[in-house]
């Protein structure tokens, strides 16, 4: 379903836990990392796309989360020539997106990368409100800017700070063995992983948790 421009409507999620950090997933076999996003079917509402990409992509429900808010009007994106498939070159040009604010209200094990039979992700963690913009595919980057822009207004009014918290933390990764993923069985271990975080002022060396999967290639 595409705009006369082109354009595909789209919803994104930020999703916060209690410290402000973001759920920032890992695409699957990629070294790029995003937030959870995905088209709007006909006949549906941005909010319904939403809470049904936030399923599928992150297998989190209504319960687990609050809506802090949404961006006013649509933020677009052109995706270049070679990422779009042969048959709709000159027709298709990008996305449209609506972004959502989220508070995480559940608990980090509700998260299930496998709620879907096509996984999105085959890792996630939390990570400070700024996200590094190098590890995000380019084309999506200035949309990425201007959404966590304009959504940051509705964690100052939550919490009445100046800036998202910015702090260093210790993780649990999770990882779901490739030869039990039919029965959903989890081997949790703890570790310490040393990441670099590009942040807009420089670079620093923080520890962050990162849960991963196993998982088979997919496109979505």
């Amino acid at each position: 379903m595409l705009d006369r421009e082109g354009f595909r409507p789209n919803v994104g999620i930020i999703m916060l836990n209690a410290n402000n950090e973001v759920w920032w997933g890992k695409r699957v076999r990629e070294h790029s990392w995003q937030f959870p996003q995905g088209g709007i079917k006909y006949g549906e509402s941005p909010e319904q796309a939403m809470f049904r990409e936030l399923e599928e992509e992150t297998g989190l429900l209504p319960e687990h989360v609050k809506i802090l808010g949404r961006t006013r009007d649509w933020l677009r994106y052109e995706v270049p020539d070679h990422f779009i498939k042969r048959e709709i070159r000159g027709h298709y040009r990008g996305q449209k997106q609506i972004w959502f604010l989220l508070r995480m209200v559940g608990r980090d094990c509700d998260v299930n990368l496998r709620a879907s039979t096509h996984p999105e992700f085959d890792a996630w963690r939390w990570h400070d409100y700024w996200v590094p913009l190098d590890t995000v595919i380019e084309f999506k980057r200035g949309v990425y800017q201007m959404a966590l822009q304009e959504l940051s207004r509705f964690i100052h009014r939550q919490d009445g700070q100046r800036k998202p918290y910015h702090h260093k933390r210790r993780h649990q990764e999770n990882k779901v063995d490739a030869s039990q993923a039919n029965v959903g069985t989890v081997i949790q271990t703890n570790i310490e992983v040393q990441v670099e975080l590009q942040l807009t002022s420089g670079t620093e060396t923080s520890k962050t948790p990162i849960t991963a999967i196993n998982s088979p290639k997919t496109e979505s």
